[in-house]
């Protein structure tokens, strides 16, 4: 009846975007797609940066509407990679949303060899060349959203498996207040990110949410006094009021020889998207004892496993002590889905799994996902970041100089106080956030 229902006013690229969110995942057939996809405002950017045409008269063709179909649909969900996977009978589209891949798309296995030659003549690939395997970059605009994709093919046995990796460009990224930080860890890291020199180092895997978290230090701590200067591969988003970088490696401007440029131009703060071999680590390390501030990212489990990829780089101890004043490690849980979530009571055999958080809170109330049409029968819903901080005080500095185990760093910087990835995760737990499953899936200890 008319009383189940409340007129509310709301714009319309809002209204739009969440009849995308809840309808945009449906069983349409690949079929359906090639015959009747609409165009979806999709522009591919050349080169010069310059918006071509909105695709010129071969847009008709069913198999680029299906490309632009289904980057469109990718961006809306909010997925970070699209999977095209030949098998002997099928082509399966795999969508990675909030770090797990969904099947999504199975276009018919004859336009296998269109869909593959239509993305790498985006990207500018060799469509002949199918025996190697080829990287490639293309720029497309959907709507007033800039999408970077970064293209990744490799021969397979039944044809060529591709990967796209969306980057938003034009995306919101939070600021540190909105990170959902607990206080011991939000004055902490405010703490550092304001130090007049020093390495600040940022670990965890792709798609851990490390950028972001570099892009949010560099807004909160930018202002006309400063000159903060980027080399990134890629530039993720455009920051106002700071120098970025771009790695190319066909021209020759790799992350040694840019930050070789870098301190030249007397920066202030110097963010470098990974720290990959000795030559910029050792670079990096020089910058940050000459009274420049630096930030950078390294592929480790957690904040002491950066001091022993370092050594492994070929960098001294004593370099490590005096430069690096921190090294920030971070996950990504997926967030409960407010909708559906179940709560359940907290009891004693759950206390060894929340790692000496939670003796407090026996007889309370915690939640588990369940599942619904909202959070597309997953039980979350987005992602939030969990962060274990180890501040090398005095003491660390010195247990560097004589040691690069892990365990031993690990051990020293839990006596003094930090908290794991696991026990900030099982915070978000108790709060609500986030399951224990979610929280044991992406720690390890």
């Amino acid at each position: 009846s008319i009383e189940d229902y409340s007129l509310v006013l709301a714009p319309k690229n809002q209204i739009l975007s969440a009849i995308n969110t809840l309808y945009d995942r449906s069983g349409e057939s690949a079929q359906q797609l090639v015959e009747d996809m609409e165009d979806n405002g999709f522009t591919i950017i050349d080169d010069s940066e310059q918006a071509a045409d909105l695709l010129d008269d071969t847009s008709d063709a069913p198999v680029i509407r299906l490309v632009n179909h289904m980057i469109s649909q990718a961006v809306k969900a909010g997925a970070s990679d699209i999977h095209i996977e030949p098998f002997q009978d099928v082509l399966v589209v795999r969508y990675r949303i909030d770090g797990l891949l969904y099947e999504m798309l199975n276009p018919p296995k004859g336009v296998q060899a269109s869909l593959i030659s239509r993305i790498k003549v985006m990207a500018k690939m060799n469509i002949a060349e199918k025996r190697v395997p080829q990287d490639g970059r293309a720029q497309v605009k959907i709507g007033d959203q800039e999408i970077d994709i970064r293209i990744s093919t490799v021969p397979i046995s039944h044809g060529e498996r591709l990967v796209m990796r969306l980057l938003n460009k034009s995306g919101y990224f939070l600021e540190f207040s909105e990170f959902g930080l607990t206080d011991k860890n939000y004055t902490l890291i405010n703490k550092i990110i304001r130090q007049n020199n020093g390495i600040v180092l940022v670990t965890g895997p792709t798609g851990s949410g490390k950028t972001t978290t570099l892009y949010a230090a560099l807004s909160e701590i930018n202002s006309s006094d400063k000159n903060i200067i980027t080399i990134e591969d890629p530039v993720e988003y455009n920051l106002k009021g700071i120098g970025q970088i771009q790695v190319n490696t066909k021209t020759g401007v790799t992350f040694a020889k840019g930050l070789r440029s870098i301190v030249r131009q007397d920066p202030d703060i110097v963010l470098i998207g990974e720290i990959r071999d000795h030559e910029t680590a050792e670079i990096a390390i020089q910058s940050a004892l000459t009274g420049h501030l630096v930030f950078s990212t390294l592929h480790t489990n957690d904040s002491a496993g950066a001091i022993t990829r370092l050594v492994d780089l070929g960098v001294e101890p004593y370099l490590i002590s005096s430069s690096v004043n921190t090294v920030i490690a971070q996950r990504l849980v997926r967030v409960l889905c407010e909708n559906c979530k179940q709560e359940y009571q907290l009891g004693p055999s759950h206390i060894k799994t929340l790692n000496g958080v939670g003796e407090k809170y026996i007889g309370e109330y915690i939640y588990k996902p369940k599942g619904c049409s909202k959070c597309f029968n997953t039980g979350y819903l987005g992602r939030e970041a969990i962060f274990e901080v180890m501040l090398l005080d005095d003491e660390l500095k010195s247990l560097v100089l004589e040691t690069s185990d892990a365990n031993q760093i690990k051990e020293a910087a839990l006596k003094a106080g930090m908290t794991t990835l696991r026990q900030d995760g099982m915070l978000k737990v108790l709060k609500g956030i986030s399951s224990i499953g979610e929280v044991l899936r992406v720690t390890q200890e």
